[in-house]
């Protein structure tokens, strides 16, 4: 499609089986709150394509909402909204990253992002990267998350056992002292054994540590120390032939 849609009823025909026909409406019809709310219901995307002053109408944005977080296209005035950004976030989010400064900081906005998608709390302020609550949502939608945390939480062993709870292989993102743990080590390879490559050097050669590790995965006994790889009772343990 090239040509621009100037009559109303061939943009509703055109929209109702594909919402990027906005983009080809007129400057008209893309201000037009019938055609765009057409448009946005069936392709939240199109919210890009719509006037200024439609973009500026909660109706269509929340409209845009319900199968896309398009924040990026709302008015700056919508994206200060808390019930726009929530409905936002809780469909995609990382249109947290669109919200306002004031919004970015609300708790209950960076939560229901964080919930949605975990990777979202990149985009929360610092102190609520240091939120442990926080956090562990965000570890519980993608254990990814940890990464965007600050390091005294990856340096807290009560988060840090919580969280390997969640996903052992969380210990990636630990602090090297907790990588030494033994405790904590030991949780993260008994929730999943290829923990055993992010432990230290001095637990990886800790049969009971390796032990605990391939009798949840017997691969894991390639991530141990090198002393370890022939010791019958570990082979036996994991099954590896």
């Amino acid at each position: 499609m090239g040509k621009i849609i100037k009559e109303k009823e061939e943009a509703l025909a055109e929209i109702e089986n594909d919402g990027w026909a906005l983009e080809f409406a007129s400057e008209e019809l893309k201000a037009d709150k019938d055609v765009v709310m057409a448009a946005v219901k069936n392709e939240g995307w199109a919210l890009e394509f719509a006037s200024e002053e439609l973009k500026a109408d909660k109706d269509v944005v929340m409209a845009a909402f319900q199968n896309r977080g398009v924040l990026q296209f709302a008015s700056e005035e919508l994206k200060a909204d808390k019930d726009v950004v929530m409905a936002a976030v809780e469909t995609n989010g990382d249109a947290l990253e669109y919200a306002s400064e004031e919004l970015r900081a609300d708790v209950m906005v960076v939560m229901a992002a964080v919930q949605s998608w975990g990777k979202a709390l990149q985009y929360a302020p610092d102190e609520l990267k240091a939120d442990k609550y926080v956090v562990m949502a965000a570890v519980e939608n993608d254990r990814w998350a940890l990464e965007y945390a600050p390091d005294e939480l990856k340096a807290d062993k009560e988060v840090v056992m919580a969280m390997i709870e969640i996903n052992g292989l969380l210990l990636e993102y630990v602090s090297d002292e907790l990588k030494a743990d033994k405790e904590v080590v030991m949780a993260a390879v008994e929730n999943d054994g290829w923990a055993l490559r992010f432990a230290s050097d001095d637990l990886k050669a800790d049969k009971e540590v390796v032990m605990a590790a391939v009798k949840e995965d017997g691969d894991a006994l390639q991530y141990a120390d090198e002393s370890l790889h022939e010791d019958k009772d570990l082979i036996a343990a994991g099954g590896v032939i």
